[in-house]
Order: structure tokens, then C-alpha cells, then sequence
């Protein structure tokens, strides 16, 4: 009997990574009954890290009314892995907002985050895991850290107010109100990408254009960045602006590192040892992934292909599902992919394609499983 290991990312405002996986396996049965599937939720620290580990570890869901990324309040997800380990999403409460003519990064804030933060220190944790993915701000964490008592003050002496437009101002650090049950917590950031705060491949200049600001305020974003990282350095004797991920969601590895004394990890590395996922992938004979888009920057720490260059290491066969297939996809067959499956048949608008999701996706499950079939 065939065995076929589904693990693939969320596909972003279309299909969570359990839904993913249940359409993919739906199409595959229209093929052959009888094929042995093993459904497991997976992601990389964005959308679905909560869903990936609460389910692996029969965890538990909790809601907490936090400051949203535009500043209204919001409801926010986050979950109890254990007793002492928790885990929170940033795009729970400072989420990626689709219409980009009513945000701009120079005004959102990751306030809430830093209330996940502290409701997660209100249960006793002894680590927390946040998944860096899926932001739609740019504030490099300031929020999250006035949400915990650290203050940032202007010239004046005043506190500076919330969003990526207030970095400029900060002349001043004060960390001695900060949240002290911090000191006996471990932070981990789980991060999708390797970028550092500033410069060409900072926070600013690659991923506020995504979230919506203009080429002008991708300039004052960059310049409040530095600002802050000239400000910590001088105040609090420390900065780890140019630490791999320090530029994730928005700036937020740079406060855990700078501010917080966390530490970053890679994502989908992290997850897959903590849900044990070696252990599943030794019972396959092929694995299923995927991700929404995949493109060069997916092998840049995407879930797909940690989960690819695992499953090489046991000599399986690995076919990729995703919503699109972007630029120098050869980066993703150099990485353990054998095979890439667009599950979009035709052309088709975003809204289409989200729309059919379900129906593409078994489509696409079927095409897989006869491609793997066309090998023996």
C-alpha cells in the first residue's frame, strides 16, 4: 500500500494548511482508494504555527482582546502548548491586511503582540515561540516592547506614539520598567526569512512595499530603523540590527534580540523538530507540499522545502503543490523538489483562484499522485 505524507504551508487568504492537505487528499482517493495518507499541518513561523504545534501536541486554543495593527481592538489567537510552553502568532495581532488604500506600515503597530506576550507570561510559561511570519508593520518592534514596559522617548522627553512613523523621534531608551517575569522566560522567534533590519535586504526596503507604503515612506522607514538601531546601540550598549532575521515582521527579531534577550531560529527547522515530523516521514513513500507562491525565495527558509531537503535525506520522492509558480522556480528543484504543481488550471484571477480553492487543490492531488504513479 502507497503511503503519502501531506505537509504543506497555508495558502495565504485561500486555504489554511489542514484544508490544503484535505482537498490534496480528497483528489488523490479519486485516483486510488486504497493509498495510506497521513495529513500534518505545517508552517514556518507565518500563518498556521499555531495550528502546526497545538495540533502535534494536543495543545490548547486561547483568545485575547489586544490593540489590532491599525490600533482597534481586536480578538487574537494564541495557544498553550504544555503547562510552561506557549506559542503566539504575530499575524494574530498585527496580521497582513489585504487592502493595502487603508494601511500604511508607517502607522501600524505590533502593540498587540507584546499583550499575547504578556497574557502568554500571565500562565507561567517558561518559553514562548512566536511566529515571525505574516506582519503587516514596520515599527521594529516598538510596540510590542511599549506593551511591556519598555519606554521610547523624543527630544523632548516625551513618549514617542505607536507605528513605523514615530522611529525617527526616539532619542531615548528606558528598559527599567520592562516586564521582569522576561528575565525567566525564554523568547523564540521562529522566523521565515534571513533578512537584517536595515539596508537593501532590510525590513524596509524589501517587505514594507508588500505592506503598503509608498517609495517615500519606504525612505522614513529606513531611516527610523537606523535610528533605532543608533539609539539602542548608544543607550543600551547592544543592537543586532545585522542578525540573520532580525528584519522579520517588521522589525520584531530586532526587539526580541535587542530589547527582549530572545533568540531566533529558523521556522520550519524549529517546527519540524518540535512535531516530530522525521519520524512520519520515514513512513512514507512520497511527500506532498506546498506553499501559496513558490518562487526563488521560497529555499530562503519556506516551510516546502525544509520539509524537501528532510524527506532527500531519506531518499523520497518530493512534489510541491502550490497557488503560483514566480521566478528562477530551478532554485526550488536544486533544493530536494522534484516536481512543482500549480493548482491554478488556467488563467484566472486572485479571486477566482481563492474562490476554487478547494476544487483546484483536488485537481491538483490527482495530477500529483499520476505523476508519482507515471515511476513505477
Amino acid at each position: 500500500m502507497t503511503k503519502v505524507l501531506i505537509a504543506s504551508d497555508s495558502f495565504k487568504g485561500s486555504a489554511s494548511s489542514s484544508q490544503v492537505a484535505e482537498y490534496i487528499a480528497k483528489g488523490i482517493k479519486k485516483v486510488d482508494a486504497t493509498i495510506d495518507i497521513k495529513k500534518i499541518p505545517i508552517a514556518d513561523g507565518g500563518e498556521g504555527t499555531i495550528e502546526s504545534l497545538l495540533s502535534a501536541c494536543h495543545g490548547k486554543s486561547y483568545t485575547k482582546k489586544v490593540v489590532g495593527a491599525l490600533g482597534n481592538e481586536i480578538n487574537a489567537t494564541w495557544g498553550m502548548m504544555n503547562d510552561n510552553e506557549a506559542v503566539i502568532e504575530v499575524a494574530e495581532a498585527a496580521g497582513f491586511i489585504v487592502d493595502k488604500s487603508k494601511v500604511s506600515p508607517m502607522k501600524t503597530t505590533t502593540y498587540g503582540v507584546g499583550q499575547l506576550i504578556e497574557e502568554a507570561l500571565n500562565h507561567d510559561v517558561k518559553t514562548i515561540y512566536i511566529g515571525l511570519g505574516g506582519s503587516s508593520t514596520t515599527d521594529g518592534g516598538v510596540g510590542l516592547a511599549q506593551a511591556l514596559g519598555v519606554h521610547f522617548y523624543d527630544d523632548n522627553g516625551q513618549e514617542v506614539g505607536l507605528g513605523g512613523q514615530e522611529l525617527i523621534k526616539i532619542k531615548d531608551i528606558d528598559i527599567s520598567n520592562i516586564d521582569g517575569r522576561l528575565s525567566k522566560c525564554q523568547i523564540i522567534g521562529l522566523s521565515d526569512v534571513t533578512n537584517p533590519l536595515t539596508g537593501e535586504e532590510g525590513s524596509a526596503y524589501v517587505f514594507s512595499p508588500q505592506k503598503g507604503a509608498t517609495s517615500d515612506e519606504v525612505e522614513q522607514l529606513e531611516l527610523g530603523l537606523q535610528n533605532l538601531r543608533r539609539v539602542s546601540k548608544k543607550v543600551l550598549g547592544k543592537e543586532y540590527g545585522d542578525t540573520p532575521g532580525a528584519g522579520a515582521a517588521g522589525g520584531i527579531g530586532f526587539a526580541l534580540l535587542t530589547l527582549l534577550g530572545g533568540q531566533l531560529e529558523s521556522g520550519i527547522q524549529k517546527i519540524m523538530r518540535l512535531i516530530n515530523l522525521e519520524e512520519e516521514i520515514k513512513r512514507a513513500d512520497l511527500v506532498i507540499t506546498g506553499e501559496g507562491q513558490m518562487d526563488g525565495q521560497s529555499i530562503k527558509g519556506k516551510a516546502p522545502i525544509g520539509i524537501a531537503k528532510l524527506a532527500k535525506k531519506h531518499k523520497l520522492p518530493v512534489i510541491a503543490i502550490t497557488g503560483s509558480i514566480g521566478n528562477s522556480i530551478e532554485k526550488v528543484y536544486e533544493n530536494g523538489v522534484d516536481l512543482v504543481i500549480s493548482s491554478t488550471s488556467s488563467p484566472m484571477t486572485l479571486e477566482e483562484a481563492v474562490k476554487n480553492s478547494d476544487k483546484l487543490l483536488d485537481l491538483a492531488g490527482m495530477t500529483a499522485i499520476k505523476a508519482y504513479n507515471l515511476r513505477n
